[in-house]
């Protein structure tokens, strides 16, 4: 009778240990419903994040190319494009040219959904543009154009 009661006190230990299928079914419902409660709001958080650091990065190429232009009198053409802040497009034409460029690297900065961006020398001034999420042009919501026009604005 003792062993019985033994093997008995064993099983019953063991089937403690595990957890049910029910339990399982609702730690799993419960996480669902959380991250359904969640993920939402970190989505929109890191859209609106990379909205802002589209106009941090605009930001910093605008002072490099105001650094340009303070050396060498004007921005550097549209046809020339950013890459003028890396290596000096027209020797002749830019003579006061940094030696090591304008912008730190190698490379230009792409956009959070690495997109190049646009630069535009418009004659009385520059603009800056990153095509949004979907890397077209117009679009609205997270895929909406940003430019540093709107990026000075807030």
């Amino acid at each position: 009778m003792k062993r019985l009661s033994t093997q008995h006190s064993a099983l019953s230990t063991r089937k403690r240990s595990a957890f049910s299928l029910l339990e399982l079914m609702i730690v799993i419902i419960i996480l669902g419903l959380l991250s359904a409660l969640v993920l939402p709001n970190l989505l929109g958080k890191a859209e609106s994040a990379k909205r802002k650091l589209v106009c941090i990065q605009m930001k910093q190429i605008e002072e490099a190319l105001k650094s340009f232009k303070f050396d060498n009198g004007m921005y550097p053409t549209t046809e020339e494009g950013l890459e003028a802040l890396l290596k000096n497009p027209d020797p002749e034409k830019y003579t006061n040219y940094a030696p090591s460029g304008y912008l730190e690297g190698k490379t230009l900065p792409k956009d959070p959904w690495k997109h190049p961006y646009i630069y535009v020398n418009e004659g009385s001034g520059i603009n800056l543009i990153s095509l949004g999420a979907d890397g077209r042009e117009g679009g609205d919501g997270d895929a909406k154009d940003i430019t540093l026009q709107e990026c000075e604005r807030h």
